[in-house]
Order: structure tokens, then C-alpha cells, then sequence
């Protein structure tokens, strides 16, 4: 054999060193949270304590979430429940779980209360009505106030109508009147005393607060009375309203004018059958039961809301002026028959209530035109009013 042949070839063992790649993702995914923490200038617990807040947190936040929607989802169970409930029919379900309006709303709405007194003269057939106070009424002005006055009649035939003073900015007046009426004692029993307090509005309509109704049949008129009596709701008027009007007046005492001016009226009765009316307005000045002078306005085509602002004139001085009376009509023009009269209403030292107040006021600020709004009365009403008027004078007069 030759020596070649015994010769054994061998390779080499090569190891191969991990490459730079290798290491530095293996370092980088190792100790990455760690080179984030140490970047932070804080110490370990510090962090700690502040994922535990956040954490804490986070907790709180999801709790009031679900608290909020459980809620939520009761009281939709509840409108339900309410909707299944109006649902049913019957009056023993009604009666066993259908609330009252006043249930519902949480409260009862106080109109407030009226002291009052009544007499009954059997003799000479008067009824005295005496209206002494009220307390605690419903405010109906922006100020937490009211104006308050009371109207007084009786129904039904209500033919008189008195009024108190008004009183202003107060919910508990002291209005200490009495008013008579004419009842006999065979129709004595059949009446009910209505007593409506009122807030007043100087340029818009009054506002009705509440009412007293009191059936004399249920009274002991042996004896007088005098109870407080709760105010309700007030019922619709029962006697015909006819319109309102607005209109100035001045007194300047330096040249004994009176000035007065109609200004324009609202809702005015129907007259005509096409469903308007063609009103005007007449001005009366009366002294000592004479008739002085008297103005019309021009007449208003097819309304019930006519629009006037005409202005006249009076010559009247300084003693006259606290006896004189101001009568104030609408009437309604035909031509082809008689003028008939819509309502009026009069002024004057004599008068009560808004006309009184209306009045009182123009003197104590003479020279200041003063505008107020008037409800008017019944032709029938205000003639038996002023002829009152005229008896009581004439009895004054003979026992001078």
C-alpha cells in the first residue's frame, strides 16, 4: 500500500459567534420597562402609589356608571308600570289606583282666605254684608304682591254691585267695609252672597284671585255672623260682560280745566246681527242732579275693539270738582232705529271701588293725565246707583 492511502482527511470545527443583531434585540426586549422606569426622575414606591390612584380612579368611575344605568332602567320600569295602570278600565281600579290631580301635582293651590260677617235686619228687610280682611292671598305680580279689592253681590238677580278699596302690594288687606242690600224674607233664603277678590291692574284686565260663595240657606240669619272662609277657584261670572274701556283724565286747578280722554275699549258686547257693533262714546258732567254738559266721540264702523284717543274738555272749578259726576257710556249707532246702549260707569267723589280709585287719584296729582282701565257696568246697574246717590243728597239737604 502506499502512504497516500493511509492518510485520513479531517475537517476543522467552526463556530460561528452570535451576530450584533442577535444581542441587541435580545437586551432590548429584556430591558425595555426597566429603562422607561429608569428614565422617570422618581423613586420606585412613588410610581407604584401613583398607578394604584389611577388605578382607584378608573374603579370609582366605573362603579357610578353602572349605578346610573341600573337607575335609569327603574325608572323607565316605573313609566311602565304608570302607562299599564291609566290603561285600565273600571271604576274600582280608578278608584283604588288612580291619584287625584292634586296627588299628581305634589301640591294644592291656596287662593287664600276672606274674613267676613253677615246680618240679616228682618225689619227692614236689609242684608249687611261686611267684608273685614283677608290673609295670605295668591300673589299674581311679578313682586311676589298683589292689589288686592273685593267685589260683593248677590245672585241671582245681581243688580247691586259693591266694591271695596283697593289695597296695594299686600297679600293680607284689612279692607273693614259693609255693604246693604235689599232682600225681603220670602226671597232671603234663595240668595248666595258671592264676595270675588280681585288683583288690580291699572292698564290691563283685573285678575281674579278667588271667591267666596255663600248660600243663605245654609246661614242661621237669626244671628250674626262672622267666620273666615277659604277662597276657591272662581267660578264664570254670571252676569253679561259687556266690555271694558280705557280712557285719561287731568284736573289742573289753576285753570278749572277737567281734560278727558277716550282712548279705546275691548271686547265690547255684540249688538248688531252681523256680530259687531258701531260704538261711540258719550261724556256726561253732572252737579247737584243736573246734567252740565255732554261730548260724544266719533262713531266706529264694525268692532268690538274701537280705537278712539279723542280728547274734550270741561270747565269746572275747584269746589265743583269734588261734587261733580262723570258719567261714561258706549252706546251702539243705528240708523234706522233707537241708539242702544252697550254699558257705562261713573266717577266722582261719590263713587266706589276702580272709579273711586281712578278718580282720587287724578286729584292728588293734578296737572299728570291718569289712564286706567274700567269695566262697564249695566245702564240698569249705574241708574239705580246715582239715584241712590240723588235720595241720600236730598235727605242731607232737608235735614239741614
Amino acid at each position: 500500500m502506499s502512504a497516500t492511502n493511509n492518510i485520513t482527511t479531517k475537517e476543522p470545527d467552526v463556530t460561528v459567534p452570535p451576530t450584533n443583531t442577535t444581542q441587541v434585540t435580545t437586551t432590548t426586549s429584556g430591558n425595555f420597562i426597566d429603562n422607561i422606569i429608569n428614565k422617570i426622575p422618581l423613586p420606585k414606591w412613588a410610581l407604584i402609589a401613583i398607578c394604584a390612584g389611577v388605578g382607584l380612579v378608573i374603579l370609582i368611575c366605573v362603579i357610578c356608571i353602572c349605578v346610573k344605568c341600573c337607575c335609569k332602567k327603574k325608572k323607565k320600569k316605573k313609566k311602565k308600570e304608570q302607562l299599564n295602570l291609566e290603561s285600565l278600565n273600571g271604576s274600582i281600579t280608578t278608584n283604588l289606583v288612580q291619584p287625584d290631580l292634586d296627588d299628581l301635582d305634589g301640591t294644592v293651590e291656596n287662593y287664600g282666605k276672606l274674613q267676613y260677617s253677615l246680618y240679616y235686619d228682618a225689619k227692614n228687610e236689609t242684608l249687611a254684608v261686611g267684608v273685614i280682611q283677608a290673609a295670605d292671598l295668591k300673589a299674581m305680580d311679578f313682586g311676589g304682591t298683589s292689589d288686592p279689592y273685593v267685589t260683593v253681590y248677590l245672585v241671582p238677580e245681581s243688580t247691586q254691585k259693591f266694591e271695596t278699596k283697593v289695597f296695594r302690594k299686600t297679600l293680607n288687606p284689612s279692607f273693614k267695609e259693609q255693604f246693604t242690600f235689599k232682600a225681603s224674607q220670602a226671597e232671603i233664603s234663595e240668595k248666595t252672597v258671592v264676595m270675588k277678590v280681585y288683583d288690580f291692574n291699572r292698564f290691563s284686565k283685573h285678575d281674579i284671585i278667588g271667591e267666596v260663595r255663600i248660600p243663605l240657606q245654609t246661614v242661621n240669619l237669626n244671628h250674626a255672623l262672622e267666620e273666615w272662609h277659604e277662597l276657591t277657584k272662581a267660578l264664570k261670572d254670571e252676569e253679561e260682560h259687556l266690555g271694558d274701556i280705557c280712557f285719561s283724565l287731568r284736573y289742573v286747578p289753576t285753570s278749572n280745566k277737567l281734560h278727558v280722554i277716550i282712548l279705546e275699549a275691548k271686547n265690547l258686547k255684540t249688538m248688531d246681527k252681523g256680530g259687531s257693533s258701531d260704538p261711540y262714546v258719550k261724556i256726561r258732567l253732572i252737579l247737584n242732579n243736573k246734567k252740565l254738559k255732554k261730548k260724544t266721540t266719533t262713531v266706529k264702523k264694525n268692532t268690538l275693539n274701537p280705537y278712539f284717543n279723542e280728547s274734550f274738555m270741561f270747565d269746572v272749578n275747584f269746589e265743583e270738582i269734588q261734587k261733580v259726576k262723570l258719567v261714561i257710556s258706549i252706546w251702539d249707532h243705528d240708523k234706522m232705529s233707537k241708539n242702544d246702549a252697550i254699558g257705562r260707569l261713573f266717577l266722582g267723589c261719590g263713587a266706589t271701588g276702580n272709579q273711586l280709585r281712578h278718580w282720587s287719584d287724578m286729584l292728588a296729582n293734578p296737572r299728570r293725565p291718569i289712564a286706567q282701565w274700567h269695566v262697564l257696568q249695566s245702564k240698569a246697574e249705574v241708574d239705580k246707583t246715582l239715584k241712590e246717590l240723588r235720595a241720600n243728597s236730598h235727605r242731607k239737604g232737608k235735614s239741614r
